[in-house]
């Protein structure tokens, strides 16, 4: 009773899904903690609205892969075995850690909520079979584009009608890689290495403003890379309790600095190039040959609009509502360019998937900038391919543009944040 099939038929059934035994359940959630600490564990999903039918479905868009499911064990009824949703839960695991997987699972006393119901297939088509007749089957693609129209029908009601229709046309390439990284570097090279071994840390001002959010991972990032680093407010410069003559480096975190209310980074900027105590430590720390700095999504749209103290910076661009009309937070894969930028070297050609989190990013160039412009960050779409194209590029900057350097490569702005995904943990799945 109360499931999404009664109402597509109007009904409201009897009984509606329930939990018989707490026990179980806790039983249950220890046992996949366990699976999932040893590895054993592929894929997991819940078993809720829609049922079975919904969850393995589900599991199918997201890894672009077929299925094979067989309800025998599931009771007499198949109609029952997939729209049912009491509580349950499917799990992935490698055919070789099935016997143990279930062995784990009887012995908390699971053996019988546990079954043996299906594999993926290479073929890209859904069927479920009973008593070794075909109940249901179609094409992964056809049944995804059914399952997402409801939704792209709203959003191009909502939002930039062409954006959603993109991103539904991009469900019908059948062969999408998906998310696919590619390295020019070496991973387990430690570059702070030398430095470190001099016992200096260079100091770094992290910086930040009312409504900036981003510090602490910043920070972080920084640290492990080997700078001191040091939490400084604006409050701090303006007041004069902290000078930039201090530091060799500063990072403008990523937030919502005065809620944006003057556009991306505007008040924020404002606040440094009104004021003369402000204006003055920042142009003297711009000027310094031995300065660097980086500005992450409010920083980068904040450093944008301080180009004319910054040397080298004046073709950067400024930063307007994203394409979408929407807040756009996601992974997207980010091409490194090869550039001046010190904290991108050796790194060019490399692709890596990367949060980003604004509504504010799509670059928009003064006629005569565009082409002078040092790029440092391009938008790719999953074959690595600069794009325009939503979902790909969020924002809709031209040429894939998210990312630029100045001249001489010491100070670089990006939308990305790459310090909310330095560890392997940040992701939901990574390459072996």
């Amino acid at each position: 009773g109360g499931s999404c099939l009664a109402q597509v038929y109007g009904q409201l059934g009897h009984h509606p899904a329930d939990l018989d035994d707490p026990r179980a359940l806790k039983a249950f959630f220890d046992r996949i903690q366990i699976l999932n600490d040893q590895g054993l564990l592929l894929a997991y999903h819940d078993r809720s609205d829609g049922g079975l039918f919904v969850t393995l479905c589900e599991m199918a868009f997201a890894g672009h892969t077929g299925l094979r499911i067989r309800l025998d064990d599931l009771g007499d009824d198949p109609v029952a075995a997939l729209f049912s949703e009491e509580l349950g839960a499917v799990i992935q695991v490698r055919h070789r850690d099935t016997d143990d997987v279930l062995a784990w699972l009887h012995d908390a006393g699971l053996g019988q909520y546990s079954h043996v119901i299906g594999t993926p297939a290479d073929d890209d088509r859904l069927v479920f079979t009973h008593d070794h007749h075909e109940v249901l089957a179609g094409e992964r693609i056809e049944w995804q584009r059914c399952w997402q129209e409801t939704s792209s029908r709203m959003q191009a009601l909502r939002d930039n009608s062409d954006c959603a229709r993109e991103e539904f046309d991009s469900l019908l390439d059948a062969g999408d890689p998906g998310l696919s990284p590619a390295l020019s570097f070496d991973t387990e090279e430690d570059v702070a290495a030398p430095c470190i071994a001099t016992g200096v840390r260079p100091r770094l001002a992290i910086l930040r403003e009312q409504g900036v959010n981003g510090q602490v991972e910043m920070a972080a990032a920084f640290d492990r890379a080997g700078f001191a680093c040091v939490d400084v407010h604006m409050s701090d410069l303006i007041g004069g309790r902290r000078s930039l003559a201090d530091f060799q480096g500063l990072v403008a975190c990523g937030g919502f600095s005065y809620g944006d209310v003057l556009g991306a980074g505007g008040g924020w900027a404002r606040s440094i190039l009104y004021n003369a105590r402000a204006r003055d430590e920042f142009e003297a720390f711009f000027a310094r040959s031995d300065t660097f700095g980086l500005g992450v999504c409010n920083g980068c749209q904040m450093l944008s609009h301080l180009k004319e103290l910054i040397p080298g910076a004046s073709s950067w661009p400024r930063f307007v509502r994203n394409r979408s009309e929407q807040f756009e937070a996601r992974f997207s894969l980010v091409e490194i360019v090869d550039s001046p930028s010190i904290l991108l070297a050796d790194m060019a050609g490399s692709r890596l998937p990367i949060v980003v989190a604004h509504g504010e990013g799509r670059a928009v160039f003064d006629a005569e900038d565009a082409a002078a412009a040092r790029v440092a960050l391009r938008y790719t779409d999953h074959y690595g391919r600069v794009t325009e194209a939503y979902p790909f590029n969020p924002n809709g900057s031209p040429l894939g543009i998210t990312g630029l350097t100045s001249r001489d490569g010491r100070f670089t702005i990006m939308m990305p944040h790459p310090e909310r995904c330095i560890r392997t943990v940040h992701n939901s799945w990574h390459p072996d």
